[in-house]
């Protein structure tokens, strides 16, 4: 066994297996063979930097002609000699070798991180934070990270947060008194720290575009809710009979069948964490669960209720097991709006839309654009309880409104007839 393959073959295999010494051999005798191997002169300078003999390492890879490498093995050359330079101090070198392989390479992540590293062992951490941001752009998340840089993607995303939050505090204190400093101004600010994102409108249906994306509709608004909100106890009795009343179902909301996917409801999935009791359910009443609930039933009368073929109206009554979470989604269409009426609400929960976390106050309605990434969480040991109903969204003009009723219609017929 001579050819340059087999004994690379069995030299990484050694390598592999922990047995340094045979690779080492194997390796120096593709050199007999070929003096200017590549994989084998990096593979030994590699070896010496395992043993923390940087002098070596670096004697081998001055073997290697750059000008006849290929790129991979290019950057490999560079990277191994900037790591050869850290070990013996001697940085400015290390930084001419590292842009190096970011010339060959600009996302050679590794070369971004141990330049990041240099700068912050230098008393640089803004720099170094800046490009540790850039290096967890581009490297693999979390789960993914070879073992070798677990510790080191570790101290970049503490870095980065340390960055954003000292950003975020310095930029918060200059705004400080400011005229119209709003929530708005603060998200702004966090986006721009880096601790947050842009939330904007995802429809998983009906897109209207040019709609404004606000998490929250004031009250105001809707010129039903102080009605609604005094039937509140009539409301909330109801829902503790139904739930009390044995013929009565409070079903999983989520429900996939066995085949699809379920991404990020796989906890909920057929789960009693998240039940509903549903009045009306795409579009269609459910007669035994209204005859249950007439004075429920009245009082959706009075909201401004989405008419929308298949979809809506949807009305329920929506109960969060204690320490169950919604997980972050979105909704069917910006077109209607989704509203809460906070029947139960321990402490300890939270809602949040967007960047705005709120939390609930038992009769208060709350009214928001679902299309926005939300999310829920019941921290508490009790149940919590709001119902849940479909409005239109009052940024919509009456013939606005026609047009997405048939554009809905004429979908669904499209999609489901033969």
């Amino acid at each position: 066994m001579n050819t340059e393959q087999d004994l690379l073959r069995v030299a990484r295999e050694a390598e592999t297996a922990g047995d340094v010494a045979a690779a080492r051999a194997t390796y120096e005798r593709l050199l007999e063979i070929n003096a200017r191997h590549d994989r084998a002169l990096t593979a030994l300078a590699r070896l010496e930097l395992a043993s923390g003999k940087a002098e070596p390492a670096l004697v081998w890879l001055e073997r290697m002609t750059p000008a006849e490498l290929e790129p991979a093995v290019l950057t490999d050359l560079f990277l191994l000699k900037a790591a050869s330079l850290r070990m013996l101090r001697r940085h400015d070198e290390e930084v001419i070798a590292l842009q190096s392989a970011l010339t060959v390479d600009p996302y050679c992540w590794p070369a971004l991180l141990q330049k990041a590293e240099l700068f912050e062992r230098q008393g640089k951490p803004k720099a170094a934070a800046q490009l540790y941001r850039d290096v967890l752009k581009i490297s693999p998340p979390p789960e993914y990270r070879p073992e070798a840089f677990k510790k080191p993607l570790a101290r970049a995303d503490q870095m980065v947060a340390m960055y954003a939050e000292a950003l975020e505090m310095t930029l918060l204190q200059a705004l400080d008194g400011l005229p119209g400093l709003s929530q708005r101004w603060r998200e702004s600010v966090s986006i721009m720290a880096g601790r947050s994102k842009p939330y904007v409108s995802m429809s998983n249906q009906l897109a209207v575009p040019r709609l404004p994306a606000q998490p929250f509709f004031r009250r105001e608004m809707f010129d039903w809710v102080p009605e609604l909100e005094k039937r509140t106890p009539a409301i909330r009795a109801e829902m503790i009979a139904a739930m009390s009343e044995v013929g009565a179902e409070f079903a999983p909301y989520v429900q996939y069948n066995p085949g699809e996917p379920v991404n990020q409801w796989a906890e909920l999935n057929h789960s009693r964490n998240w039940t509903a009791f549903h009045l009306y359910r795409g579009g269609e009443p459910v007669p035994e669960n209204i005859a249950r609930c007439p004075q429920t039933a009245e009082a959706l009368k009075l909201i401004d209720a989405v008419h929308l073929a298949g979809t809506c109206p949807n009305a329920m009554f929506s109960v969060l097991a204690p320490k169950a979470k919604i997980p972050p989604h979105h909704g069917e269409s910006n077109a209607r709006l989704v509203a809460h009426l906070p029947l139960v609400v321990p402490d300890n929960c939270l809602f949040r839309v967007g960047y705005d976390a709120r939390r609930w106050t038992e009769g208060e309605v709350v009214i928001f654009d679902d299309t926005i990434e939300h999310e829920a969480a019941n921290d508490s040991d009790e149940i919590r309880v709001v119902m849940i109903f479909d409005v239109w969204n009052p940024l919509l003009t009456p013939e606005e409104r026609v047009i997405v009723q048939r554009m809905a219609e004429v979908e669904r017929k499209f999609r489901f007839d033969a």
